[in-house]
């Protein structure tokens, strides 16, 4: 087990469960474009490492011994507006291909809120997979519950906050909320849609690109609809 100071940074899905249909087909088709979402997360979160995906979030870390102080504000800055930015590209291409059910259809109630934490973590390896653990660990995903009434949003954890103030945008918010078995924390939050300083729009998907994820989204979604593949387990908060 190794141990040292870490960045972490969950991106989780809002409105999830209200996306989840009962109906066989809405469901396979949803649990489809969820794991396409997450997975155009992931791969814009440049600089951080996808530690584990947790039903409808993704954890990632990246280290932060050597990192000064201002940077790792940033690099949270940076990524969120990158991968809050791909999700909402692919969010449009799964909400305009040409499947009628819902877990299509709806995907554009979908949202994308981020916490940030940075502290003192331990590395475990088991089966060749790794694990953080620690109560800093335990402490970003609490902050997932809150009170922030904004749909898709980056919540910093106060001692993350503070090495980097100045690289936030000025409407910065402040919350103080109990976490369970932890206690009552500050943590201070800013609207996604102010860190991303891109002017192009989004693109629009032509009716080729339509009909290929109409295509894709199909025969991938049958191993779900047969019962031959598990939907992921809910996200566990520590």
């Amino acid at each position: 087990m190794t141990s040292g100071r870490a960045l972490l940074l969950i991106a989780d899905i809002g409105g999830y469960t209200e996306y989840m249909s009962t109906h066989r087909m809405s469901l396979a088709h949803a649990e489809v474009n969820t794991a396409r979402l997450l997975d155009r997360v992931v791969d814009a979160a440049g600089g951080f490492d996808l530690i584990e995906i947790e039903g409808d979030a993704a954890f990632l870390s990246r280290r932060a011994d050597g990192l000064e102080a201002e940077a790792a504000v940033a690099e949270v800055v940076r990524a969120a507006a990158a991968m809050h930015r791909a999700f909402h590209v692919e969010r449009k291409y799964v909400a305009t291909n040409l499947c009628p059910c819902n877990g299509c259809a709806q995907a554009d109630n979908l949202k994308l809120k981020f916490v940030a934490h940075v502290g003192e973590v331990a590395t475990q390896t088991i089966r060749q997979r790794r694990k953080l653990v620690g109560i800093d660990v335990i402490l970003v995903h609490r902050l997932l519950k809150n009170p922030v009434h904004v749909p898709e949003y980056v919540l910093l954890s106060e001692d993350l906050y503070r090495t980097g103030e100045a690289a936030l945008p000025e409407a910065v918010q402040e919350i103080t909320h109990e976490l369970d078995g932890i206690g009552e924390v500050r943590a201070y939050f800013v609207d996604v849609g102010d860190l991303d300083s891109s002017e192009e729009p989004l693109p629009e998907p032509t009716l080729w690109a339509r009909l290929g994820r109409t295509a894709q989204v199909a025969g991938t979604g049958l191993p779900y609809m047969l019962g031959l593949r598990r939907r992921r387990a809910e996200t566990v908060i520590p």
